[in-house]
Formats: structure tokens, sequence, C-alpha cells
């Protein structure tokens, strides 16, 4: 697939649909969240600068994961959403799990950070099937 060919539109509201979704899924499990991070109020990021990120990254993940499904030639549902969730199981969530156990994270981190990637990636993968990447 040319990226030339690639549905922008399609990326950017994927990219906003996930960002959105992190927004009620850390509103819901913010205390759990934060007791299994570590972190407290006193020392979380609240700067606007961290939403920046946030929002950047989500575009270069629906941005990559058009290009992966393009590539794969799973436009189209379920394909795009199937894929999604393998990328999510075979990259993401082994990557987290690691990391989170070297870091002396408990399992409750991983399952609140896991299940937000799991349904970002289907999300986007949802999106750039229906609307063809």
């Amino acid at each position: 697939m040319a990226f030339a060919g690639m549905n922008y539109l399609a990326v950017a509201i994927a990219a906003a649909a996930s960002f959105a979704l992190g927004a009620a899924w850390y509103g819901v499990f913010a205390k759990q969240w934060m007791a299994a991070a570590g972190v407290t109020q006193e020392t979380r990021n609240t700067g606007k600068s961290i939403y920046l990120v946030a929002a950047g990254c989500q575009l270069v993940m629906a941005f990559l994961l058009a290009g992966a499904i393009g590539h794969l030639d799973r436009a189209d549902i379920p394909g795009a959403p199937i894929t999604a969730a393998f990328l999510w199981l075979g990259f993401v969530m082994t990557t987290m799990t690691v990391n989170h156990r070297f870091q002396g994270k408990s399992w409750n981190l991983t399952l609140i950070d896991g299940g937000y990637w799991l349904l970002t990636l289907l999300i986007q993968g949802t999106i750039l099937g229906a609307m063809g990447v």
C-alpha cells in the first residue's frame, strides 16, 4: 500500500476517537491506576504538554496501524479490528507485561493499561476498516 493512497481523514478520526477513549477510560480508572502506578495527586503530570504528546502518539499509532492494515490487505470489517487485536497481543501487551514485571509494578496496572490499549487499537482498527485505509 502506498502511503499516498491512505485515508488521512480515517486516520485523524481514529486518533481523535482513541484520545477521547483515554479521557473516559482513565477518568473511570483514575484512582485504581494511580494506586497501581504509584502516582499521587502531587506527583502526577498535569501539564498541557503531556496531552499534546498523547495526541501525537495516538496519531502516529493510527497512521501506522492504517499502514499495517493496508499492507496486509485487511482494510475491512472484521479484518482491520482483528489485525489491530493481533498487534495488541503480539507487541503492546507483551512489551508492557515485561516492562511492568521488571519495574515491579502490579498486575492491576498491566490490566488497566492493557485494557485501554486493546480498546484503543480495536476502535482505531474498526474506524480504519469501516472507512477504508
